[in-house]
């Protein structure tokens, strides 16, 4: 079984995640996630995350470190997401390749109609981040 490889930022604000939402009629349509991407040949996945998070919301981000890995089937393909710890430094955020975006307090983020792969990164997410606050 072949996956790809796919990236996801996790940008944090004190107690708050960015989030983006897909576009209209992309696959996982308007659903919710960490925003990145897919990666490119020759690429790292901070190298990707960087990359990514300016075409998508038009800020800069620093890749801190690794957070958790998911393995997840969408039926038709099998992704292998990699999220990452990171912080903005620089930029507004603004939904370039995106629908939308939001700051999500951690405690709200199951609130949102997240995509499959990333509901497993919120749910460790929350519990790390709320255990240790």
């Amino acid at each position: 079984m072949l996956y790809t490889a796919v990236t996801a930022a996790l940008i944090l604000d004190n107690d708050r995640v960015l989030l983006a939402q897909r576009k209209s009629g992309a696959q996982q349509s308007l659903k919710w996630e960490f925003p990145g991407g897919k990666l490119e040949a020759g690429e790292t996945p901070e190298e990707c995350l960087a990359r990514e998070i300016k075409e998508e919301l038009d800020i800069d981000i620093q890749v801190k470190e690794i957070f958790t890995a998911v393995a997840h089937s969408y039926g038709d393909r099998n992704i292998l997401l990699l999220a990452y710890l990171c912080r903005r430094t620089g930029g507004t955020p603004s939904p370039r390749d995106c629908n939308d975006f939001q700051w999500v307090s951690l405690n709200s983020l199951l609130k949102y109609d997240l995509a499959e792969a990333d509901l497993p990164i919120a749910i460790k997410l929350m519990g790390e981040r709320c255990h240790h606050a």
